[in-house]
């Protein structure tokens, strides 16, 4: 038989249960309800619920089905109109048959008849003293008699580790918990704690918070609906019909269906350490949640056991307020974020929690069921501790859960009580800030106070600077003065040549055979040359060869044309050209 998928609501006078049985023989099918017992059946299809409340049957009821999508609706009327029944999302409890025992166990359990909120191991009411100081660890003589300790879900597993040694290693910080009793792993912890924090990494994050910032910031889902039941509170409206705030989807139904039912025989000190070691986990959780704003990554289940002392050491615990110190000691020393104010938010949205009730605990536990279940190995602590409390929440006590949540509200926690010197830290870090702040202001007051001195000095190299400059300049004048004759004597003896722009021409002055190259020529580098000057202007040419001419040529009247008449022209080809 299959084990269909259903959901159950209600209306001030009627229950509705709509139950999914695709490809079923709809022409055959049973439904059987009386008081707080339904049954139903259609083939392969059976589902047996024990409902949190009383149904009758007085012609009211209704039943339809719907062929396209498969879902039988049955509308039950109540047996006590304007009867509120709580837990109505809790599937795994409804699946409970209502006698799941053939035979007469070692151990039985009493009074497991009905289902409801007031489950076995809260039979008495009387409040919790959150706050009461135990000591189970220094018990020396239990551990000698029992050498296997115990931990997981209410300290019922042992000897786990020796058949999966290899696997769980790389889960949980403690090594051989099957033999390790808890006062030392709790010494174990607390030093690997002291080695493994880094007073530079959260001194970077205390100055540099800019990411701290935008993590508080963030408003997880938890706030929203928060909100919502403080404005329906304001409004007078009942707390138990605050459930339908929390909504499960299709994926979170379908693992609370596949959840099997249980009960669990927990004495006194057990059932305490089951609820402090969930306050544990969710502050993990919820650390986890923020600090990725609700997109899980790869590091998500390192983040949440690692944080938590109850999944990775396997802690117990006496009192709300050390649970604060461990969860406070770990975030400073392990993840990526390490700053105190992540501490209090984090307590802050484990209250809000912890506030919503049964349903918003359970999300928050098949959320971290699902991240641990997707992870090798963390998978492993699904059946040492989170499976058992998926199971387990949906029938705890809602006052159990206030009066956790109003314990944890009153517990304070100080940057004092974590024992790694913080305050000390933070102080010499202000202290050497403040130094240097204030040797900087020194430097600058000295610079500003050199600055005039300087200026003048620069202002009097620089009317030295412009009084040589002139005296250079004048230097120049005088020394270009003598050179201008000889240029013209230059232009003059080159006569026509000189304005022909495509040839190169070469002037034999006739006294040691120089020559000249002119530019544009290709003499020498066997290509023309980029001339300097423009066509038509004739100053840099004239300069140009006034010095050549000054050390080469004597220019004189008499002989100028007798020199003309015996030198040449050469041309492109080098041979000699004939003067006109």
């Amino acid at each position: 038989m299959l084990t269909p998928a259903f959901d159950l609501s209600q209306d001030s006078n009627f229950l509705t249960i709509a139950i999914r049985v695709p490809y079923a023989r709809v022409s055959e099918f049973d439904v059987y309800f009386e008081g707080v017992d339904f049954k139903f059946y259609a083939k392969p299809y059976f589902l047996r619920l024990t409902l949190p409340g009383r149904i009758v049957e007085n012609g009211s009821e209704q039943g339809s089905y719907d062929a396209d999508k498969g879902i039988f609706t049955i509308r039950l009327p109540k047996e006590t109109p304007g009867q509120h029944f709580e837990g109505l999302n809790m599937l795994t409890a409804l699946l409970a048959p209502r006698k799941s025992r053939t035979a007469k166990p070692l151990v039985e359990e009493i009074g497991a008849s009905e289902v409801s909120e007031e489950g076995v191991e809260d039979d008495d009411d009387e409040e919790f003293d959150w706050e009461v100081e135990q000591s189970p660890y220094e018990e020396v003589p239990e551990s000698a008699l029992n050498p296997e300790c115990r931990y997981g879900f209410g300290n019922l597993r042992s000897g786990v580790f020796q058949r999966l040694q290899d696997e769980l290693n790389d889960v949980i910080d403690i090594k051989d918990p099957d033999f390790t009793p808890a006062a030392e792993r709790r010494q174990k912890r607390l030093a690997a704690e002291l080695a493994k924090f880094d007073p530079d990494h959260y001194l970077a994050d205390f100055f540099e918070d800019e990411a701290i910032k935008q993590v508080l910031e963030y408003d997880p889902w938890w706030t929203d609906t928060y909100s919502k039941m403080m404005a329906s509170l304001e409004k007078s409206q009942e707390q138990e019909n605050l459930a339908a705030l929390v909504s499960f989807s299709e994926e979170e139904k379908y693992q609370l269906r596949k959840f099997v039912n249980k009960s669990y025989l927990l004495d006194k000190r057990a059932h305490r350490q089951v609820y402090y070691s969930l306050i544990d986990i969710l502050l993990a959780y919820c650390y986890e949640t923020r600090v990725t704003e609700g997109e899980k990554n790869v590091e998500s289940a390192w983040n949440i056991r690692k944080l938590s002392p109850t999944l990775c050491w396997f802690e117990t615990w006496t009192n709300v307020h050390e649970i604060l110190v461990s969860f406070g000691r770990r975030v400073l020393c392990y993840p990526l974020y390490r700053h105190f104010k992540l501490v209090t938010k984090t307590c802050r949205d484990t209250i809000k929690i912890l506030q919503l009730g049964k349903s918003a605990v359970l999300k928050c536990l098949l959320d971290i069921h699902k991240i641990f279940q997707e992870n090798d190995p963390a998978y492993i602590l699904n059946d040492l501790y989170i499976s058992d409390y998926c199971v387990w929440i949906q029938k705890a006590k809602s006052k159990k859960l206030a009066a956790l949540a109003e314990a944890l509200k009153e517990a304070s926690l100080t940057k004092a009580q974590l024992g790694l010197e913080l305050e000390e830290l933070e102080a010499a870090a202000l202290l050497v800030q403040e130094e240097e702040t204030a040797s900087k202001a020194a430097a600058h007051s000295i610079s500003r106070q050199q600055t005039p001195a300087s200026s003048s000095e620069t202002s009097d190299s620089e009317e030295s600077d412009s009084t040589a400059s002139s005296e250079t300049e004048d230097s120049d004048s005088e020394q270009e003065e003598p050179r201008g004759s000889e240029p013209e004597a230059g232009n003059a003896l080159l006569g026509p040549f000189a304005e022909k722009s495509g040839a190169a021409l070469l002037w034999d002055a006739g006294v040691g055979g120089t020559a000249l190259a002119l530019p544009g020529s290709d003499v020498g580098q066997g290509k023309p040359l980029a001339p300097s000057w423009a066509p038509g202007a004739s100053g840099p040419l004239i300069q140009e060869l006034g010095e050549q001419l000054e050390t080469t040529v004597h220019v004189s009247e008499p002989k100028g044309s007798a020199a003309g008449k015996q030198g040449g022209v050469r041309g492109r080809d080098g041979r000699q050209t004939p003067e006109d």
